[in-house]
């Protein structure tokens, strides 16, 4: 488990990390977004030990970073944007040698190895680190981070200069991860974090504008969350029959999708879920419903409102 409170960090004048507290839980994958210079690999370095923080506390299993940094960084499996591999070593070489670099208790060869075939290492073993293609070096860097078995994973653009079936195998095995670790993942890459995070901590110029499950996080910034149908059947017969259902505020059309297939978008009143009565409606009188989706923000825009202050009015005037 990791538990940030108070946290600052100033580098003179200028406050990298602004008084920010968010926890992860032990099974849980929290991604940590924001754009660049928004604090992100700061607040990071403080957790892993690499910097002290100017005020408040980081902690890892309830032991504080700057108290106890040994004890917590034990704990920790960190890997950074950019592996800390000895590439003229072999793979299993280097292993070892973080093995013996972490004074790690457990049986050596039956530990590296569980490694080695849960990252899907084991055939590259005897290869040189320089041979091995970004990817496989990723995974090395990974393998590396899991030597002794540590509670918590750090993971810093774990999948940057990735090709894209890279990327799939990387994000699936961290996923696998967060079954068994606290996992958080640092990225500034939108569909990283939401194909993998279970929850989201948004980071902007040293702030925490938002700290919500990913879900929650989209559906509490729309502003509007109509749905969109597209329905199979005469346009007039169709938009009354879905502007009599209860709890529909406003329904409009809005074309011919093909022939004979109408777009509406349904606006339900507030607090008010109409899509189970939309299909139970539809089925009734035989009208195929070939579409329903929500214009629930994405993630992208969710990003966007938040760094740009639009929702948050604090944000704005905490910066002005």
């Amino acid at each position: 488990m990791i538990e940030v409170q108070n946290l600052s960090k100033n580098y003179g004048s200028n406050k990298a990390v602004d008084n920010i507290s968010f926890r992860a839980e032990e099974g849980e994958i929290l991604g940590f977004l924001g754009p660049n210079g928004a604090g992100k690999s700061t607040t990071m370095n403080i957790l892993t030990g690499y910097i002290s923080s100017t005020a408040g506390k980081a902690m890892i299993d309830g032991i504080d970073v700057l108290d106890d940094p040994i004890a917590a960084k034990r704990r920790i499996g960190y890997l950074p944007e950019y592996p800390p591999l000895y590439t003229d070593m072999t793979v299993n070489s280097y292993l070892k040698f973080v093995y013996e670099l972490k004074k790690c208790k457990l049986p050596r060869n039956s530990h590296l190895n569980e490694i080695c075939d849960l990252v899907k290492i084991s055939d590259v073993g005897r290869r040189t680190i320089r041979n091995l293609s970004k990817g496989y070096r990723q995974r090395v860097g990974l393998a590396q981070a899991l030597v002794g078995n540590p509670g918590t994973l750090i993971l810093d653009e774990p999948t940057v200069g990735l090709d894209p079936k890279q990327i799939i195998e990387i994000r699936s095995l961290i996923k696998k991860l967060g079954k068994n670790h606290t996992v958080i993942l640092s990225s500034h890459i939108l569909p990283e974090i939401q194909a993998v995070c279970d929850r989201i901590v948004v980071i902007n110029k040293g702030k925490i504008v938002a700290n919500e499950k990913a879900g929650v996080l989209a559906a509490g910034l729309s502003e509007n969350l109509s749905l969109k149908v597209r329905v199979e059947g005469s346009e007039a017969e169709v938009k009354k029959l879905l502007g009599g259902i209860h709890g529909v505020k406003n329904i409009m059309s809005l074309r011919e999708a093909e022939a004979g297939v109408f777009e509406f978008e349904i606006e339900p009143k507030k607090g008010e879920d109409v899509r189970r009565e939309i299909f139970k409606n539809l089925s009734s009188r035989n009208y195929p419903l070939l579409m329903m989706k929500s214009n629930e923000l994405t993630l992208e825009e969710v990003f966007l409102k938040l760094i740009t202050g639009d929702i948050y009015g604090n944000v704005k005037n905490e910066e002005s």
